[in-house]
């Protein structure tokens, strides 16, 4: 089958949509389908506003509605509600064609902590986006539950994976530091809510492992705190296997890979009780949910790795990827 993967979000961009994706992308071509991915590097773009390293397509239309002419697709996903998505979405429209959509991120929350606009109106406009989707696809049962309560009635539950070969128990030896480590990995950005993190009372050191908007002005405000910047996926693997407990403070995310990964390296979870946090760790043994979070993680330090790790095997790719193919629409 011929799917086009229509999405704002993809490699040289460091985040989980697009860890997600790239990993869905893989496990679809091993299955023998081909995928036409559609992303900013083929158009002229501009820098996001407030998250420069991200490109925005700029004016994309003329040029996607002619690559998606001639890749004549069986299926359409739309992974993003970024300028190729909305540009994506007119052209289904205009064939008449069925598309699907994903939920990969709360933008009504982020656009709200950046902005200070209502999540009323930011939510209107996720909803005009996916509204006519043959089906949305969201990565955990509580963004499903979310977005159900709040008009998306195409929602439909989505799960996702991890790669258990990448990330997997190391020896801790890449950071010559005091243990015990705390660590965060992904973005440092506002919706991360780092600092709650980064100002609890904890021993040993805390480490953040990631780039992003905010990092500058964090490392001015936490200078006891550590800031790295990893290269290729060796180096963060090795990374992640190297804490002690994995700190997760966002309670925006719709579904946190990160700790996924950091499971499957046998590193605990330390969270708080939010969407995210309560789909990937829940009550299993592997974690530690509080709205105290310090307490969270010291607590989570009495985890045994080997119970991350054998919890994080159970998210295969290649499920995701079966179950995705569940849910795309054939364009005649």
């Amino acid at each position: 089958m011929r799917i086009a993967l229509v999405t704002d979000a993809w490699s040289p961009q460091r985040n989980g949509v697009v860890r997600v994706l790239t990993a869905l992308t893989a496990a679809l071509t091993d299955m023998g389908h081909e995928i036409g991915v559609m992303e900013p590097s083929a158009f002229r773009t501009i820098p996001c506003p407030s998250y420069p390293e991200i490109p925005l397509a700029l004016l994309p239309k003329s040029r996607l509605w002619s690559m998606l002419d001639a890749f004549k697709p069986d299926c359409v996903h739309l992974a993003t509600e970024g300028p190729l998505g909305w540009a994506g979405r007119a052209w289904c429209r205009h064939k008449g064609y069925p598309f699907t959509t994903a939920y990969h991120t709360k933008f009504p929350e982020y656009v709200q902590a950046r902005t200070g606009l209502p999540l009323v109106a930011a939510y209107a406009v996720m909803r005009a986006f996916h509204g006519k989707a043959a089906a949305t696809l969201c990565p955990s049962p509580s963004v499903y539950d979310e977005l159900r309560q709040r008009g998306f009635s195409q929602a439909v539950e989505w799960a996702h994976g991890v790669d258990t070969a990448t990330f997997r128990p190391q020896d801790k030896d890449f950071f010559d530091l005091p243990r015990p480590l705390f660590m965060y990995v992904g973005r440092v950005a506002v919706e991360k809510n780092l600092p709650a993190f980064l100002s609890l009372d904890l021993p040993g050191t805390k480490v953040v492992v990631g780039d992003g908007p905010a990092r500058a002005g964090l490392m001015r405000r936490f200078p006891d705190a550590h800031f790295r910047i990893v290269n290729g996926d060796a180096e963060l693997s090795r990374a992640f296997a190297a804490g002690d407990v994995f700190v997760f403070p966002s309670r925006t995310d719709t579904f946190g890979l990160v700790m996924l990964e950091a499971l499957a390296s046998g590193v605990p979870v330390a969270a708080f009780p939010v969407p995210g946090p309560l789909d990937v760790v829940g009550k299993a043994p592997v974690g530690v949910l509080s709205e105290d979070l310090a307490a969270a993680a010291l607590a989570a330090l009495r985890i045994a790795p080997e119970a991350c790790r054998t919890h994080a095997c159970g998210f295969s790719w290649h499920n995701v990827a079966t179950q995705f193919l569940g849910q795309v629409r054939r364009v005649g």
